[in-house]
C-alpha cells in the first residue's frame, strides 16, 4: 500500500538523504534503494550544489526519521512528482526542472504547486510575525521554474492572492489580488495545499482574533485614501462542476466578529470625523458628533452620527480590517437597507492596515454601488 508523505518528512531528514547521496554517489545510491533515475525534477543539495533525484531523496529521507520509519520503496511513494516537488519546496529546498517553459505558456500543475507552496510558506511567516525576504524567495523559485520571468512570478502571486481572498484567507501583503488566471487549476491546488497546512490555519485564526486597541493617528491628513475599484474582469468560464475541498472557515468573517478590533476602529473613525469637521472650520459641529452604536446601541444601520459643513447629517458605518484595502468585509441586511434609504447622507468608512498604519476610504450611498455584494452572506468584495 502506498504511504502518504504529507507532513512527515523534515528538512533535516531530506538533508541527511542528500548527504548520503553525495557520499555514496548517484549510481550506488539509486541502486541500493531501488529507484530509477529521475527525468524531470532534481533537488539541489544546498551544501554542494549537486543535483539529486528528488523522488529518491524523499523516499530515503524516511530512513532518517524516528526509529519506526524506514526508507520507502518507489512504489510506496504516493503522488510522485506532484507530491514530492511541492513538499521539497515547502521545506526550503530548490527543485530544478530539466525542461524550460515558453513565455506566455500556461503554467503546468507542477509549476503551480511549487509557487503555491512557496506563497503559503511566506504567508505563514508573515502571519506569525517572522521575517522573510520576498526577493530571496522569488530568486529561489526562478531556479525551479525554468523559463519563467520575474514578472510572470509576480503576476502568479497576485493570482494566488485572488484565490486566497475568495477562500476566506488573508492574502500575502504586496501582492494585490488579480482575478484573470487559470482559475480551475489554481483554485484546486490552493484548496488542496491550505487543507494540508495546519500551521497556516492557526496563524490566520490568531491574526484575525487578536485583540486590538486604539492607536491615535499622528497626522489625520495622511489617513484618507482613495477607494479601490471593483475588479469585474471576465473570469475563466467553468465548463463543468469541479468539487473543491471544504474550507475550514472564512477568516474575514472571523475578523468581522472581533469586537475589540471593531470597537477600536469605531473610536479611530470618531476621532477622524471630529478632526475633519475642525479642518472644515465647523468645530462647533465636531462637538456634536455622536458614537450612536455605543450611546444608543446597534441596529440603527450606522455607528456614528456626524455632519456636513451646512449642518446636515452624515450617517457613518465603520468596517475595520488589519489587512489591505481590498480585503472583503461583511455588512448586515439592515445596513444595506439603511444605505439605500439614505443614499445622500450615508457613508461607509473602511479602515484598513489598522494594526500597522490605519488608513480609511469612504463609500457613499448604496454599498453595492461600489463592490460585489453576495446576496446570501452580505460579503462585500472588490474582486
Amino acid at each position: 500500500m502506498k504511504r502518504k508523505i504529507s507532513d512527515l518528512v523534515s528538512a533535516a531528514a531530506v538533508q541527511a538523504a542528500l548527504d548520503e547521496f553525495v557520499r555514496n554517489g548517484r549510481d550506488a545510491f539509486l541502486a541500493q534503494h531501488g529507484f530509477k533515475p529521475a527525468r524531470d525534477y532534481f533537488v539541489i543539495d544546498p551544501k554542494t550544489g549537486i543535483e539529486a533525484d528528488s523522488k529518491a531523496i524523499v523516499g530515503v529521507a524516511f530512513k532518517y526519521l524516528p526509529p519506526e520509519f524506514k526508507a520507502l520503496k518507489p512504489e510506496e511513494l504516493s503522488g510522485g512528482d506532484a507530491t514530492v516537488v511541492p513538499l521539497l519546496a515547502s521545506l526550503g529546498f530548490v527543485v530544478k526542472h530539466m525542461g524550460s517553459a515558453t513565455a506566455g505558456e500556461d503554467w503546468t500543475r507542477q509549476e503551480v504547486e511549487l509557487i503555491v507552496a512557496d506563497y503559503l510558506s511566506m504567508l505563514t511567516l508573515e502571519l506569525t510575525g517572522q521575517r522573510y525576504n520576498k526577493t530571496e524567495h522569488r530568486k529561489r523559485l526562478l531556479q525551479q521554474l525554468r523559463g519563467r520571468s520575474n514578472g510572470s512570478v509576480e503576476f502568479k502571486h497576485a493570482n494566488i492572492s485572488a484565490v486566497m481572498a475568495e477562500l476566506g484567507y488573508p492574502p500575502l501583503r504586496g501582492y494585490k489580488p488579480r482575478v484573470n488566471f487559470q482559475r480551475r487549476l489554481l483554485t484546486e491546488v490552493v484548496s488542496e495545499q491550505v487543507m494540508r497546512h495546519p500551521v497556516l490555519d492557526k496563524a490566520a485564526l490568531l491574526a484575525v482574533e487578536m485583540p486590538a486597541q486604539l492607536v491615535p493617528a499622528k497626522d489625520f491628513s495622511k489617513v484618507l485614501s482613495v477607494a479601490p475599484k471593483a475588479n469585474m474582469a471576465t473570469r475563466e468560464e467553468e465548463v463543468e462542476y469541479v468539487a473543491r475541498p471544504p474550507i475550514k472557515r472564512d477568516y474575514f468573517e472571523r475578523e468581522a466578529h472581533n469586537r475589540s478590533l471593531g470597537a477600536a476602529g469605531e473610536e479611530f473613525a470618531l476621532s477622524f470625523e471630529r478632526w475633519r469637521l475642525v479642518q472644515l472650520g465647523v468645530g462647533q459641529l465636531a462637538d456634536k458628533v455622536e458614537h450612536v452604536s455605543r450611546t444608543q446601541g446597534d441596529g440603527l444601520g450606522y455607528d456614528i452620527l456626524s455632519f456636513e459643513m451646512d449642518g446636515s447629517e452624515r450617517f457613518i458605518e465603520v468596517k475595520t480590517t488589519a489587512f489591505d484595502e481590498r480585503t472583503p468585509f461583511f455588512v448586515s441586511a439592515n445596513e444595506v437597507r439603511f444605505a439605500r434609504s439614505r443614499p445622500e447622507e450615508f457613508r461607509l468608512y473602511r479602515l484598513f492596515d489598522f494594526r500597522k498604519m490605519p488608513r480609511l476610504f469612504e463609500l457613499p450611498g448604496p454599498i453595492e454601488a461600489h463592490c460585489a455584494l453576495d446576496a446570501a452572506t452580505y460579503r462585500a468584495s472588490f474582486g
